[in-house]
């Protein structure tokens, strides 16, 4: 059994990136544990009250077998040109000291007897401000505890063949057709194709599990809902592959044995 951490920026980027392949270790025995930087809440919403996006998460990480989720301590920083003041008694992810934050991973995973990071690509999939510091401090994480660290990303080439589709149907917003032929990384830099089409079940229930999201007006919440409610069939097809990108091009299997990887289980 090895140990894997998942860490995220936001409640929900854990079923969107990685949730199948969450789905897959935790069903193969082994354990996970989620952890997102950030708390989800941009504005403190009163209508849903502080920690909401939290127990959505904590939801999420039981229909995917995960044994627990932790929030690393930090605010979400929105998306857009304004980064918005700290709210009270909390710092937002983009403006965190990187190195401190890399501290509190790096002891997570040290105090889990962690064999593997799963984090994110250096551009953090799209561009968004708390997705790249999560790269950042994923990687310094990862070199301070002496853990291996694989990224989740998706093949820049099947973006840009998609973009287009996804704007003319108005399911996002706020990119830009010429930015998203940047997003991910290309299929050559991809070391590990996860094949979870027998938990794509499993995925689209633990992403209806996020109900925030799912209730809301904009365009990122109709794509959300489009997923959320597609049919399986169909939700399988879209969302049963998942890409990560080793660092230094190692290819093989995404969770290698604890004697491979020199750790003891606790």
């Amino acid at each position: 059994m090895a140990t894997i951490v998942a860490f995220h920026a936001h409640p929900d980027d854990e079923v969107l990136l990685t949730g199948g392949t969450i789905a897959r270790l935790a069903a193969e025995g082994h354990r996970v544990i989620i952890v997102v930087a950030c708390d989800g809440d941009v504005w403190n919403d009163p209508e849903h009250g502080p920690g909401r996006r939290l127990d959505e998460l904590r939801a999420s990480a039981a229909i995917l077998g995960a044994e627990s989720s932790v929030h690393l301590g930090y605010a979400d920083s929105g998306y857009g040109p304004v980064l918005f003041e700290d709210p009270p008694g909390r710092t937002r992810f983009a403006r965190a000291d990187s190195e401190e934050a890399a501290r509190k991973l790096a002891a997570l995973l040290t105090d889990e007897h962690a064999d593997l990071l799963l984090s994110y690509d250096p551009h953090g999939g799209y561009g968004h401000r708390d997705h790249m510091r999560v790269h950042q401090v994923g990687a310094r994480a990862a070199e301070l505890a002496g853990v291996r660290v694989v990224e989740a990303t998706v093949p820049r080439e099947l973006v840009a063949r998609f973009g287009r589709v996804l704007l003319l149907l108005r399911l996002v917003s706020r990119h830009r057709l010429e930015e998203m032929r940047g997003y991910g990384m290309p299929r050559s830099a991809i070391t590990h194709r996860i094949d979870v089409r027998s938990y794509a079940a499993l995925k689209r229930a633990a992403l209806a599990a996020h109900r925030t999201p799912l209730s809301g007006t904009g365009r990122s919440a109709r794509l959300f809902r489009a997923l959320a409610r597609a049919p399986l069939p169909v939700y399988r097809l879209v969302c049963g592959t998942e890409w990560f990108a080793e660092p230094g091009g190692r290819t093989g299997e995404l969770v290698t044995s604890c004697e491979e990887t020199g750790r003891r289980q606790p």
